[in-house]
């Protein structure tokens, strides 16, 4: 490949600009040598062209399961909650990351106005919110759209207090996932869960399992950050792996030298 390409991957990737067909073409280069790992800036500046890819469309199927909550948390409230159209599902859909905010604004936040009640209610319909957004989350990492995937990943940062069937499926994401983009998301996502022994150890056994250069060095990096020894076992696989390129070893050499 002409040094000029190179260079431009390398510069676009470091301004974040690099679109995920280029982060994969750089991927590619990674692992033929001819790009080293020290031309990049922190990983973590792909987080800024995750949210740049275009706003998926709500499907039907999402649709008719959001209103069918709606539905049956008004059957056990006994509340009456005002029509939502799929015309304003369909508007404030594509930025998931506020549809709590809205909804909270909207339905529940105007239950509460205009018929006050304890902090109990409040406290309640706050969880039922909490609850869609999550049935919401989980709904789209199904989906084969790597913007849906990435778009429910996203979405775990407007979450407050997570639940354990979240982490999971962010590990399972960051495990299995086919796009690059959406595994180093999902391992950002999972960063404010690091103390959490489990969700720790679930990171620590991702490690040989990665086969991505760039995931692979990002977790190393995470190891490093919290100084997590138990690592050093992980990392050493990768370093023993034949398939593991040179510029990631020596990268994961360092991280190494740094724990022990």
């Amino acid at each position: 490949m002409e040094q000029s390409r190179a260079k431009e991957l390398v510069t676009k990737y470091n301004e974040g600009l690099a679109d995920p067909s280029e982060v994969t073409e750089l991927e590619r280069l990674i692992e033929g040598g001819e790009i080293p790992l020290t031309e990049l800036r922190h990983l973590a500046q792909l987080e800024q062209n995750i949210f740049q890819i275009p706003d998926p469309q709500p499907s039907m199927e999402l649709d008719n399961k959001f209103y069918s909550m709606l539905a049956e948390e008004s059957k056990k409230s006994g509340k009456s909650f005002p029509t939502i159209s799929f015309a304003m599902v369909n508007d404030w859909f594509p930025k998931l990351a506020l549809a709590a905010t809205l909804l909270i604004a909207g339905f529940v936040g105007g239950y509460v106005v205009n018929k006050p009640s304890g902090n109990e209610d409040v406290s309640s319909l706050t969880q039922e919110v909490s609850d869609l957004k999550e049935m919401v989350m989980l709904s789209l990492l199904e989906k084969e759209s790597a913007t849906d995937r990435l778009r429910a990943v996203s979405l775990t940062s407007e979450m407050d207090n997570v639940s354990r069937k979240v982490t999971e499926a962010l590990i399972q994401t960051l495990n299995q996932d086919g796009n690059v983009n959406v595994r180093l998301a999902a391992l950002d996502a999972l960063r404010p869960y690091v103390r959490d022994s489990g969700v720790r150890e679930e990171l620590i056994k991702s490690i040989a399992s990665q086969n991505s250069p760039l995931v692979q060095v990002a977790l190393a990096d995470l190891m490093v950050e919290l100084q997590e020894k138990k690592s050093v076992k992980e990392l050493e696989k990768l370093l023993n792996d034949k398939g593991t390129p040179k510029e990631v070893k020596d990268r994961i050499q360092e991280s190494i030298q740094t724990l022990i």
